[in-house]
């Protein structure tokens, strides 16, 4: 079964052409500015031409969102596109995971049913590095054991840069030391090093709170700069929410 799966963010559009279970192509679109239905269509017929898709080939869409005006957008555009409904899935979707709450946002819950399938043994903290900084935990049966929202890195950035006069707009790399002496490496050592310290934090209190040494997977925009910085993060998959859209939509 050939699928495409939409992860619908804040920030980014992120799809993923799904091959049985394997996703090799993938691409992000920017969330803003908003666009019409027929503006997407546009775009998304665009990037199928680039990746060499064949709309007609695609068994099924699979659509998970935390923006639902872009939902019905987007839900137009690929009708219009494929000629079929595609499938929204969200917290209510069944799966082996109990979500435990219902003000559980769709990527929360797909990231917790991508590591609940990926990395069945012991209990399991997914990082988010998205518009918003989320920790969520799970056990090896499904049980949904917490979640944290923090503020993300990029939106904490532009937050600083916006809101002062001096500060340029820096590149999130890391420096080359933890004490700058320029504003950029200055400023990237706090946004780098804040955050990583923010992120073993919490890998620390959570591991004492459940009383074992969890599997940590990380994910989202950012996630790759803070991977090679500490040995507490044990995976960085860029695509590991759209595997939980997929596991979620792939038998609806």
């Amino acid at each position: 079964m050939t699928s495409i799966v939409i992860n619908i963010g804040n920030t980014n559009i992120r799809f993923g052409l799904f091959d049985d279970e394997n996703c090799d192509v993938s691409w992000i679109l920017n969330t803003k500015p908003y666009r019409t239905s027929d503006e997407l269509q546009m775009q998304f017929m665009m990037m199928y031409q680039t990746h060499k898709i064949n709309a007609g080939n695609i068994d099924k869409i699979i659509i998970g969102s935390v923006v639902p005006q872009l939902t019905y957008d987007i839900t137009r555009a690929i009708q219009k596109i494929h000629g079929k409904k595609p499938v929204i899935v969200d917290r209510n979707t069944h799966s082996g995971v109990q979500p435990k709450s219902k003000q559980m946002g769709t990527d929360i819950y797909a990231n917790l049913v991508s590591a609940h399938h990926l990395y069945p043994e012991g209990k399991k903290i997914i990082f988010d590095f998205g518009t918003a900084l989320t920790a969520s935990c799970i056990d090896e049966k499904g049980e949904t054991l917490g979640v944290i929202i923090a503020p993300g890195i990029i939106t904490s950035l532009n937050s600083l840069i916006h809101d002062t006069a001096q500060l340029p707009e820096i590149e999130l790399i890391k420096p080359k030391k933890v004490l700058g002496l320029d504003t950029v490496s200055c400023m990237q050592s706090g946004m780098v090093y804040g955050f990583l310290g923010m992120v073993e934090g919490f890998i620390d209190r959570i591991n004492e709170e459940v009383e074992e040494d969890c599997f940590v997977v990380a994910t989202g925009g950012v996630s790759h700069v803070y991977k090679p910085l500490t040995e507490k993060i044990h995976v960085a998959d860029r695509l590991h929410t759209l595997k939980g859209l997929f596991y979620l939509g792939r038998d609806l």
